[in-house]
């Protein structure tokens, strides 16, 4: 079942305890972050606004004690997307709420599931497919309707060894 729209915040927002993400991609394509990237990489000041509806979002899930965290997937060197996110994105997201850990596969995959599908599970037992080209555009989003055991093990993978955002980019020097 594909969700769009009205139908993927609903979703989303009926999560009860615990909703959190499997990212993989090297570069998002999104519309919307397409100014702000460039902005980035010309080396604009952030806009104090930048991304303020995800993190009420993030906060109102939280204030309901709710947790929403993510692993962010990423190989050396880190593309200018990935770079754009560490300075302009994650941030903010921890600030509001999200735990962000990072999982660097330069040197091991770990066995995990990389190329073109990232994942969000809800409250450990529903998975939606996030679905992208090569360029990082997004196809859709899907419902996934079969087992969610191999879901939870590449989470407890994903989560075993990676770190905490903060003490990834401590010895960083390209953000």
């Amino acid at each position: 079942m594909l969700l769009d729209g009205d139908e993927w915040r609903r979703t989303f927002d009926a999560y009860e305890r615990d909703a959190w993400r499997f990212e993989a991609q090297p570069v998002y394509s999104m519309p919307r972050e397409a100014e702000n990237v460039a902005r980035f990489l010309r080396g604009d000041s952030k806009p104090a606004d930048h991304n303020s509806r995800w993190h009420e979002r993030v906060r109102e899930y939280v204030a309901t004690g709710r947790t929403i965290g993510r692993v962010r997937v990423v190989r050396q060197p880190l593309t200018d997307y990935q770079r754009y996110q560490f300075a302009w994105g994650i941030p903010g997201n921890i600030a509001a709420g999200e735990d962000i850990r990072v999982l660097d596969v330069s040197e091991d995959d770990y066995g995990l599931p990389l190329s073109g599908t990232d994942w969000w599970m809800f409250d450990e037992s529903r998975i939606v497919h996030l679905n992208f080209r090569v360029d990082g555009a997004q196809i859709n989003r899907e419902l996934f309707a079969g087992d969610a055991s191999p879901y939870l093990e590449w989470k407890r993978i994903a989560l075993a060894h990676s770190v905490p955002f903060a003490e990834y980019v401590k010895n960083l020097s390209d953000v």
